[in-house]
């Protein structure tokens, strides 16, 4: 119902801290800096799935309240679900997200520098 607001604040943050970062995050030391913008692409992307597959089931419309937890149960459902699934799927996404972004730089590392 409205689990997508959260990947959704934290796309928004994400492309604010990009913005603002640009010129630092390509010419960044750290493997997860220099990824940042597949951290956004991946947060965008689920997010919009997510809008369109809430559409699909008739969970998100074009009519006030939009929300349908907000016809139903009110604000209090709508914040629980957003607790309870949005932040820990943001969570999951973000560790996923960090242990490709660390394996891609080693892989990186060990290519750069052969073994002997």
């Amino acid at each position: 119902m409205s689990c997508f607001i959260v990947p959704m604040a934290q796309a928004i943050v994400t492309s604010a801290y990009r913005k603002v970062n640009e010129k630092s995050i390509e010419t960044a030391d750290s493997a997860l800096k220099r990824q940042i913008p597949a951290l956004e692409k991946m947060l965008w992307g689920g997010t919009v799935l997510l809008i369109v597959d809430h559409i699909l089931n008739g969970e998100l419309t074009w009519q006030y309240p939009f929300f349908t937890a907000l016809e139903t149960g009110g604000f209090p459902v709508m914040l629980r679900e957003m607790l309870t699934v949005g932040v820990p799927m943001s969570l999951v996404l973000t560790a996923v997200w960090a242990v490709w972004a660390l394996s891609k730089a080693r892989r990186t590392a060990t290519i750069e520098k052969p073994l002997p």
